[in-house]
């Protein structure tokens, strides 16, 4: 791997993910909350974030899976609704240009979360050189912090946040505020018109159809109109 700058190596990638650290432990802490209500374990709850990891997705997926939901069916579900994910990589790496490193991808791309993506895009843009060091600190800080705050949530146990109904329901809304944060970083003219576009399929699909209809429709729509405009 190349000399990295100051600026563009693991342990800035670290420092960069702090803000998504804070946002992760305590949405991961409501989960693992959630987990051990619904009777699992904590081995159990912390190997969900440790081999699923899909944020907010995995609180649907304990809701169909408690609800007597086929497996299939959860599976599918979570499948569908982090579609998105395979956008990220490619994305990343044409603002990267071609010089950027790739050779580890495979490895840190598993860390490509929401808010990662956007981090390392939002970098991007303010002018930081690729740097898969950067990548690895960023990805591995979030991932700590969601695994971390899932084992305490489920040690905690199901009763945590009963005591507190509207810090348990305003945290359902934290991934998607710490998201939107880190985009508006690297929003431009260029870029209203594919937000506009996705933000309306995303309403329109889910308003018709459900949640997960409108975020592939908000993916969709996104896509084919950025593709339009190159």
């Amino acid at each position: 791997m190349a000399e990295q700058q100051p600026g563009q190596g693991f342990r800035a990638g670290l420092l960069a993910a702090v803000p998504i650290v804070l946002g992760y432990l305590p949405i991961a802490f409501s989960f693992g909350v959630a987990a051990g209500k619904a009777g699992l374990s904590l081995p159990e709850a912390g190997m969900l974030s440790l081999v699923i990891y899909a944020g907010a997705s995995q609180f649907l997926a304990l809701a169909l899976v408690t609800g007597g939901a086929p497996l299939l069916v959860a599976a599918a579900t979570l499948v569908a609704m982090n579609l998105r994910h395979l956008l990220y990589g490619p994305a990343l790496m044409k603002q990267a240009g071609p010089g950027a490193g790739r050779r580890f991808a495979w490895a840190w791309a598993w860390g490509l979360t929401d808010e990662v993506f956007g981090q390392a895009l939002g970098a991007l843009a303010r002018g930081q050189r690729f740097s898969e060091a950067y990548m690895f600190g960023l990805g591995l800080a979030a991932y700590a912090a969601w695994v971390l705050g899932t084992l305490a949530g489920a040690w905690a146990g199901g009763g945590a946040l009963e005591a507190w109904p509207a810090l348990d329901a305003a945290l359902g809304f934290m991934l998607s505020a710490l998201f939107l944060a880190l985009l508006l970083s690297v929003l431009n003219r260029a870029a209203l018109p594919v937000v506009a576009a996705a933000v309306l399929a995303t309403v329109a699909g889910t308003l018709i159809w459900s949640g997960t209809a409108g975020i592939l429709a908000g993916m969709l729509a996104g896509a084919l109109v950025g593709l339009g405009r190159k």
